[in-house]
């Protein structure tokens, strides 16, 4: 199951979904694009400062203060990742 961690200062997302063999797994894809979305839109599109770490079945994106953008994009990665775990609540967990 993947977890997904939102708070104030960062985001973790650890796991993996299990739906479909690697390579096949829908709901990792779709998990990990929006992560991958999320740090390449703040680093182009906001002012903010983010640090990351992404490794096998775990991502750890640290920021500060946001700005309204930054806000803006992290608002909606969770809508997002909210998304896939309503469809498919067996392979992702919001904490």
């Amino acid at each position: 199951m993947i977890a997904v961690s939102v708070r104030k200062d960062g985001i973790t997302v650890s796991g993996h979904a299990n739906y479909a063999e690697a390579g096949k797994d829908i709901v990792c894809a779709g998990v990990s694009a929006l992560v991958q979305g999320l740090i390449r839109s703040v680093e182009s599109l906001a002012s903010d400062k983010i640090e990351y770490e992404i490794s096998p079945g775990r991502a750890d994106i640290y920021y500060g203060n946001l700005s309204e953008v930054g806000t803006l994009l992290v608002d909606s990665f969770f809508i997002g990742v909210c998304q896939i775990a309503d469809d498919f609540p067996d392979h992702v967990r919001i904490e």
